[in-house]
Formats: C-alpha cells, structure tokens, sequence
C-alpha cells in the first residue's frame, strides 16, 4: 500500500497491469475508446490497454519510432516519431497518419520526443537526440541544426521557432493549468549524454507563444526526470528512478509513489480521468489518484 497522501485515493494501491514490452512511453487515454495506449519503443509498436476489460491488444505496429503523445484540440493524437524525425498526427478515426512538422530553417528535426497541445492550438514539443543517437530508439543520424531545443509550431501558418534553447537535452514538457508556464525536464545526465541534467526547468509563457525567465525548479536526485504531467491542482507530477515524483508549483516535493522499476512517463485517464498510468521500463502499471490531468480537468 502506498503511503497516506491527499494525491491518492484512500487505500490506493500500485497494480500491476501488463508486462513484458522493451522500454514503453508516451501514454495517452483515448476517451472514446477507453483505453490507454503508448509506445513499445524497441519493439516499434503501439499498444492498447483497456481499462474495462483488463486487456491488452495491438494498436499499431511498424510505427517508426513513436514516443511521447498527446490529443490535440479534435480529438486526434499527436505524437513524436524518432523514426520519422517528425511530429505527426495520427486520425483515431481512421488511423491516418500525417506529418505535421520534420524541418526547421531547412533542416531536418532531430527526434521529437515529448508533445503538448496549448489551448490555442499550438504544438509545443522538445527535440533531443535519442532517436539518431541512440540503438533500437530510432535511425542513425546526425543533429543539423547542431543543438537539442524546444520548439513551438503552429499548423494554421506552418510557423516553426524554438522556445527554449538553454536545456541540454530537454525531454518532458507540460503547462501550468493556466498555461502561463512551461515546464520542460533535462535529461543530459543520462542516455550518454554526459551533462549536468537532472532537473525539471521552469519558464514564464509570454504572450502565450514564448519561453521566458527560465529556472531550474525541480532536482530529481535518483537518476532523471523523464516524463512529465500537471494536475488540476497545478502540482507537477515527474518520472524518476525510482517512481513519481509530486510537487507543488513552487518545486516543494510533498510526496512520491514508488515503484519496482524506473518511470519513463506517465498520463491520467480512466472513466473519471483519476486513474494514473505509468510506463515503466518494460510493464505499465496504475494507481488511483484524487485528482485528473489539467487539460482533461479543462476539457470536461
């Protein structure tokens, strides 16, 4: 049983749910469909979990790469191919898939890895190296825009410009519930790539489309935050070695849920939006919790 905190439902117990996947992320609830899906990353393929049925089941193979996802203001899933070098939407209508964005200043992206959709539409999503440098996480290749930023795109003008460019290797994202701040995770102390990261950076939205006054709010002190969610609430839920960590707004840890494995990311879904999901290392598990992702809080 997890220790008594006012994030989790009374008596809320971890559950196992399914295993055996090769590094799963970039979980997403599908409201229509009730079920939670996410990447199988070295296994190239996309599964679903229902929550009704206690089942899981193919939802896409052969998907270059996907990792982390959101949905966007239709419904649709946005996600980031390592593969591809892109973000992409993928139609839960159809299973359609489009590449909404792969280049900047005439380049190529490197590998988007985590996405978020801001309320006015924008895509806001980090852009590490992992895919390109990393086995069984994407192709070879080379960084040629020679850095690893944040950037912000807009579809209804094609517009594409980073928003933060002073994270080593920026991974996680997520926005406050009002959206007036950005958080991004830096992950360079791990994954080979040698850096000082391990925090969760803090930077004030301007006008709604920039990143300013950056700081580091957050230091995760058993290997990296990875994957990142806001709840209703504003506290900031972050991946670790060794669990999720919570904290307030203002970086004040007020409690951890652990588990037997490292975190890679996380997401809220379920019938009322309470359930948490978490994929860890090479299994998904949940956890009953008192409160719901901001945007679903927004959305419902």
């Amino acid at each position: 049983m997890m220790p008594s905190c006012d994030f989790l439902e009374p008596g809320a117990e971890l559950k196992l749910l399914i295993g055996g996947m090769d590094w799963p992320e970039g979980p997403a609830w599908l409201d229509d469909r009730q079920v939670v899906i996410f990447s199988d990353i070295h296994n190239d393929r996309i599964i679903q979990y229902s929550e009704r049925t206690g089942e899981a089941s193919s939802f896409a193979t052969n998907v270059d790469y996907t990792n982390g996802r959101t949905i966007d203001l239709a419904g649709d899933i946005i996600e980031c191919s390592h593969g591809r070098r892109a973000v992409q939407r993928r139609r839960t209508a159809d299973g359609e898939v489009q590449v909404l964005v792969d280049h900047f200043a005439g380049v190529r992206l490197n590998s988007p890895n985590d996405v978020v959709v801001k309320s006015d539409g924008t895509i806001w999503f980090t852009d590490p190296a992992y895919g390109i440098e990393l086995p069984h996480e994407g192709h070879p290749g080379v960084r040629e825009y020679g850095d690893r930023w944040v950037f912000r795109f807009d579809e209804r003008d094609g517009s594409i410009w980073p928003v933060v460019t002073d994270v080593m290797a920026p991974n996680g994202l997520a926005f406050s519930p009002d959206e007036s701040v950005l958080y991004v995770c830096d992950t360079s102390s791990s994954g080979g790539e040698d850096g000082p990261g391990r925090h969760v950076r803090a930077y004030d939205v301007v006008d709604g489309r920039l990143a300013k006054r950056g700081r580091s709010l957050i230091e995760i002190d058993s290997e990296v935050p990875d994957g990142m969610r806001v709840d209703d609430q504003g506290r900031i839920w972050a991946s670790s070695g060794n669990g999720v960590r919570v904290h307030d707004p203002d970086g004040t840890e007020v409690g951890r849920i652990t588990t037997p494995v490292r975190v890679a990311n996380l997401c809220w879904g379920g019938a009322d939006g309470h359930t948490l999901f978490m994929c860890a290392t090479d299994r998904l598990y949940s956890i009953r919790t008192t409160t719901t992702d901001a945007t679903w809080a927004r959305i419902h």
